[in-house]
């Protein structure tokens, strides 16, 4: 067991907030319509909630189960959570991913939170309005992140990029240093209704737009939400798209990082609640807010927005390319694109806030429950580490290199790895009894006995399947970056320096739990 104060949630709602927060991210407003885009439309929509079905909704249901059950054991960390469910001298250490995903996707997430928040303030001042060629915010988005050249962030000074950097710094921190009642909870509560009131707002604002160029009548909002929604190509269409394996890949790559499963973050969460609260409605509630936000919000905005103004070539991005370079020029030709654009970046910057405080909180709650630390030491600890990351992070800049091998290596690799150790745990050690007695025990909605066999056979031959192929697609160019770009080795270097860091607490935290458990006996 655990020692210390136990911390916990205040309510219910509190906890469905908390979790949903931590799933909606940029991922919901811009990786979701883009993907579906450029898939081909709704038919995208068929493989992903397929892989909502299979993979995502069966995860976090055993996500729920397994972090209560440790919970309830005295653990809310996923190396102590991991030993309780299974007794093994290894177990605790397949728990080192459940930190290091989420600490080390914090370490640039930060950054890219930043980002919302300064294009907010600049939207705000009116100094983002740069005219109707792309070229100008892609020179400016380029400017303001320093892609030129390492270090070249820096260069600005104490300039608006580094004061929302720092702001996002201290504003995290402060909030994580309140607790889980006290600081997620509370901006989870506020936060979250404000994001969905703000994504109401434009989408009212682009669904009333019309046709706004008269030279293009082909660009309105029917044909803006068909680019989006539209079977293309009536059957034949729909069944040559199911044939394109790369868009099955990357529907269940979308809902498997949406929902922010296999990141250590929602087993955590669960591990507070008490012995009979529902765990079966809320998560189900949780998941279904999260694709509430994606698919009724992002995907009723984003496309058809920039489809408007640009057509069908300017519906079709990156998540950076989309968000910072090809919605800003949407905003400046949009009637009263200054209020929109703002209310767009700030509803980005809440989604952002949500998902960075849940980075934190699994690791803060190992050094709390394995290391004795008190949250002044915990949080002092991870603080850290984690500005460490980032400022490797924020001076390799030179075309995101830094950023795009930690987020391939630990934001995708990492994340694959730990659901498919987590779906294991739950289908072949906790087992189906135990596990369903857990969900059941205070539930407030019945789960299909089909799970039992979904989260034990399918789930984890998808979640292989999807993990072998996404591999072969990508490993070949991340390797190549190791071996080319000084700047990727850097990071990968200082996140196997953190694993090891972490390897060695949980060794540290094994030893105090063994010792307090043989004096109990």
């Amino acid at each position: 067991m655990s020692s210390g104060k136990k911390d916990g949630w205040g309510s219910s709602l509190g906890v469905i907030l908390a979790v949903t927060g931590s799933a909606v991210g940029l991922g919901n407003f811009l990786r979701f319509p883009g993907l579906a885009a450029k898939y081909d439309g709704a038919a995208f929509l068929i493989p992903y909630f397929i892989a909502l079905l299979l993979v995502g909704l069966p995860i976090a249901w055993s996500e729920w189960a397994m972090g209560r059950f440790g919970g309830q054991r005295g653990f809310n960390s996923c190396p102590g959570i991991f030993r309780a469910i299974w007794k093994s001298r290894a177990s605790p250490y397949l728990g080192v991913l459940g930190l290091i995903v989420p600490v080390v996707i914090y370490m640039y997430y930060l950054w890219i939170e930043s980002w919302c928040l300064g294009y907010a303030l600049k939207y705000l001042t009116g100094s983002l309005s740069l005219g109707s060629e792309k070229a100008a915010y892609t020179d400016h988005f380029s400017s303001y992140v320093g892609i030129a050249a390492d270090g070249a962030f820096f260069d600005q000074g104490l300039a608006l990029p580094v004061l929302c950097l720092l702001a996002c710094v201290a504003l995290n921190f402060f909030i994580i240093y309140r607790g889980l009642s006290g600081g997620i909870e509370k901006v989870c509560l506020w936060g979250m209704p404000l994001l969905v009131l703000c994504a109401l707002f434009v989408l009212i604002r682009v669904l009333t737009l019309g046709t706004p160029d008269p030279a293009h009548p082909e660009r309105n909002v029917v044909a803006g939400l068909a680019q989006m929604w539209d079977l293309r190509g009536g059957v034949p269409g729909l069944l040559k798209s199911l044939a394109n394996a790369e868009m099955w890949l990357a529907a269940a790559g979308q809902i498997f990082f949406s929902l922010s499963v296999g990141f250590g973050v929602i087993i955590n969460y669960a591990s507070y609640l008490k012995k009979r609260d529902d765990i079966a409605l809320s998560s189900t509630t949780a998941v279904a807010g999260n694709e509430f936000c994606e698919v009724s919000l992002g995907g009723l905005i984003t496309i058809p927005a920039a489809f408007l103004f640009l057509g069908a070539a300017g519906a079709v991005g990156g998540t950076f390319g989309l968000g910072f370079q090809t919605l800003p020029m949407v905003f400046d030709r949009m009637p009263a694109g200054q209020l929109f654009g703002f209310l767009w970046f700030f509803l980005l910057f809440i989604a952002a806030v949500t998902s960075s405080l849940s980075m934190l909180q699994p690791a803060i709650a190992f050094f709390e429950e394995g290391l004795g630390l008190g949250r002044r030491g915990s949080v002092s600890l991870l603080g850290f580490i984690t500005l460490m990351g980032t400022g490797i992070v924020v001076w390799f800049t030179k075309d995101l290199a830094a950023l795009d091998a930690m987020d391939f290596w630990v934001g995708s690799f990492g994340i694959f790895v730990l659901a498919t150790i987590q779906t294991l745990l739950y289908g072949w050690v906790l087992g189906p009894k135990r596990g369903r007695e857990e969900l059941e025990r205070g539930a407030l909605l019945p789960i299909p006995r089909i799970f039992d066999f979904v989260i034990r056979y399918v789930s984890p031959v998808f979640l292989l399947t999807v993990f072998i192929l996404w591999l072969h697609q990508s490993w070949a160019s991340n390797w190549q970056a190791i071996q080319t770009q000084p700047s990727v080795r850097i990071a990968l270097v200082f996140v196997l320096a953190v694993i090891i860091l972490f390897v060695l607490l949980i060794a540290h935290a094994v030893r105090t739990w063994e010792a307090r458990e043989r004096k109990t006996a």
